[in-house]
């Protein structure tokens, strides 16, 4: 089972994190957490780490949705994009395929739900270029 997708685009590792956002928010997704792991690594355990952050994306109306569906459902909240710098110029990012992510729960409307946020996290990831 495939749990996400990736490509590296020719920008770089804040250009691509700025197009991650924009092209989220073009499909009704916004950012709601991040983590910095190379700042984290950095001051927790004093390591050189590339650039690599995790962005936590929601779209509000979905997630109210699959909360409605399973309250538990929010352990799998929010689907995570990762940006990771290839640290020679291009930058790689990555999206999750949330209906082989959700598939763990049984539930078919969460199933269904899944595809539909996989149409717009595929519409936002292609854009990126």
């Amino acid at each position: 089972m495939k749990y996400s997708y990736s490509k590296d685009i020719n920008v770089s590792f804040d250009k691509a994190e700025k197009n991650v956002v924009n092209a989220l928010m073009d499909v009704g997704f916004g950012v709601l957490t991040e983590v910095n792991i190379q700042g984290a690594f950095k001051s927790k355990l004093n390591i050189n780490y590339k650039k690599y952050k995790i962005l936590g994306a929601c779209n509000p109306n979905l997630a109210h949705e699959a909360l409605e569906y399973d309250p538990l459902i929010g352990i799998l909240m929010p689907c995570n994009i990762v940006i990771i710098d290839n640290e020679d110029g291009t930058t790689k990012v990555v999206f999750p395929n949330a209906k082989n992510l959700l598939e763990i729960t049984e539930n078919k409307k969460i199933d269904t739900l899944s595809e539909k946020v996989d149409i717009l996290l595929e519409s936002a990831f292609k854009s990126l270029t």
